[in-house]
């Protein structure tokens, strides 16, 4: 009887491990969760909501949500929609309130408002090989790419896509067509 007690717990005890030493690995080398900090994603995420984020091992595209470790004149990690990859050119008309890429304009229905805020970059801005231009969904309430304090991201320091919300119950892979 004893040892039958003394299996189970040992049964027990393995499984246990197993599935924690399981979970460690999926969340260290396959996905990570980051909590959003500020408004500049609204109404795609809010201020505090956490994201499920892949591990960086896939090509850039445009639309990915990133997730950015680039030193920035604010000191935090930032969660921003790739807008142009390399080789791609940029310009930002405020007074029209458009967002332009390869002269052709964004349509971009997961946005809060039309852009008002052109920012200190100098468009034309054809987007270097290696880098990305990210702008924030909450377009007139977001540093991103249009400010030089932020810039063009290096996609070296791009962490990982932003793949669900967990917050919110959805996923943010299919906010837009690419």
């Amino acid at each position: 009887m004893q040892n039958k007690t003394l299996s189970n717990f040992y049964d027990f005890a393995s499984i246990l491990m197993t599935a924690i030493l399981s979970v460690a690995v999926i969340f260290t080398f396959l996905f990570k969760i980051s909590a959003v900090d500020g408004s500049s994603m609204e109404h795609t995420l809010s201020d505090g909501d956490k994201v499920i984020i892949t591990a960086r091992d896939w090509n850039v595209e445009y639309g990915d949500i990133v997730v950015i470790s680039q030193p920035n004149a604010y000191d935090k990690v930032l969660i921003k929609r790739v807008i142009a990859t390399e080789g791609q050119t940029v310009t930002i008309d405020a007074s029209r309130r458009q967002v332009i890429v390869d002269e052709k304009v964004l349509d971009e229905p997961y946005i809060a408002e039309t852009v008002q805020v052109q920012g200190n970059m100098i468009y034309p801005l054809t987007v270097p090989e290696g880098y990305v231009f990210v702008m924030g969904d909450n377009r007139n309430h977001s540093s991103d790419s249009r400010d030089s304090s932020i810039g063009l991201i290096d996609c070296r320091y791009i962490v990982g896509e932003a793949i669900y919300c967990v917050g919110d119950d959805h996923l943010l892979t299919d906010s837009v067509e690419k």
